[in-house]
């Protein structure tokens, strides 16, 4: 288990949220594959928020997202013996989810995007009427460039400029090389750019 410790204030959910948030990944790995619960549950509160941001952006489908993360840490819980640390745990993991993406794709027709890439705005602080218009407006646009956007090149740029992954990392969740993976970049920074230049 995670923490050993009979103190009564040790136990409980909150507790090993806290104490989980200070456990390096590799030691959570280590107890996951010998069977502790406990650990692989932090490894998902730890990395799932990340993982399902990412598949509901490319999904553009709340549930279908769910569903793919879900299925993507159940292949991490039986595929963790194999983790040999190649790569960080979160750009493996985001591999997996990637690989599930790509099966739910090929298994269902992908419906036109209808969430935000990005959070909108509750309100703008201005409380200027015409920027929050504008605000919404820009989004909107910028949502519906990067549905357009080729899958590879879509993929690409929200794990950039979104998740904030290196080249290297992208190209190990791609399975390409860093140099195809700056080639998938510049592809889509420069359909965006074409098509957000009335924003400029």
């Amino acid at each position: 288990m995670l923490d050993d410790r009979e103190d009564d204030d040790a136990g409980g959910p909150e507790s090993l949220r806290r104490g989980a948030a200070e456990v390096p990944d590799q030691s959570l790995i280590a107890a996951a594959v010998l069977g502790d619960r406990d650990a692989f549950e932090a490894i998902v509160m730890r990395y799932g928020p990340d993982m399902y941001r990412f598949t509901r952006n490319l999904l553009s489908d709340s549930g279908a997202a769910e569903e793919v993360v879900q299925d993507a840490f159940v292949a991490a819980w039986k595929g963790l013996e194999n983790f040999r640390g190649a790569s960080s745990l979160r750009t493996w993991l985001f591999s997996l989810v990637t690989h599930k993406v790509v099966d739910h794709r090929r298994r269902r027709a992908i419906a036109p995007a209808e969430d935000w890439v990005f959070e909108r705005p509750d309100h703008d602080p201005s409380g200027d009427p015409e920027r929050q218009a504008a605000s919404s407006g820009f989004m909107a646009a910028l949502d519906a460039a990067l549905s357009e956007l080729p899958y590879r090149q879509r993929s690409a740029w929200l794990l950039r400029e979104v998740e904030g992954m290196t080249h290297v990392e992208i190209g190990q969740i791609m399975t390409m090389s860093p140099g195809a993976v700056r080639g998938q970049l510049q592809r889509a920074r420069t359909t965006l750019s074409a098509r957000m230049s009335t924003w400029r």
